[in-house]
């Protein structure tokens, strides 16, 4: 099998919706099996960006917020969108001010993924910052923000009784304990 071969033959694409966040595309063609198919695409703008603030006691901020989507109150790390052409530190930093009202001496890359590459081919970045001060939150005016520090175990235990359920949180808080458990934090 060839992994760098695309399977599905595209006969047809065609944008069905667009804003200044996504594009949602539909496309026609023969799935892998030869038979027609279609799927829907949606393409984002914007890489999603999280942070993991943690201080110097392994208190971790987070975010509430109501999320529209979902129609529910979400707790999560600090996140937001970056422009797909600007480095993911430079939205991670305005990103943490912003949201949380924190600017942090250290930063460090701990993960990337895809959000959910079924449907979408939204990319994320998750940085974990430390060495924290403290400034005035400058939220953007679509946002109506709560913030509170919880530990890292309390956090982690939320990720794991899905009263956390938003993904860059769950995979950060995973990936900062499988570092705390090898030894890997640099605080």
């Amino acid at each position: 099998m060839d992994t760098t071969k695309n399977p599905w033959t595209i006969q047809s694409r065609e944008l069905k919706y667009d804003n200044n966040w996504i594009s949602v595309w539909h496309h026609e063609g023969l799935n892998p099996s030869g038979t027609p198919g279609i799927y829907g695409v949606v393409h984002f703008k914007n890489k999603a960006i999280g942070i993991v603030a943690m201080d110097e006691e392994e208190q971790i901020y987070l975010v509430g917020q109501f999320r529209f989507p979902l129609n529910r109150y979400s707790w999560e790390i600090p996140e937001g969108g970056g422009p797909l052409a600007e480095p993911p530190l430079e939205t991670a930093k305005r990103e943490l001010l912003e949201e949380a009202g924190l600017v942090a001496e250290n930063w460090q890359e701990i993960v990337r993924m895809d959000i959910s590459n079924s449907v979408c081919d939204e990319e994320g970045v998750i940085f974990l910052a430390t060495g924290l001060t403290q400034h005035a939150p400058e939220p953007e005016e679509t946002e109506q923000l709560t913030i509170k520090k919880v530990p890292l175990l309390e956090v982690y235990d939320m990720v794991n009784r899905f009263e956390i359920t938003d993904s860059l949180t769950v995979a950060a808080i995973q990936k900062v304990m499988l570092m705390r458990y090898e030894g890997a934090l640099n605080k």
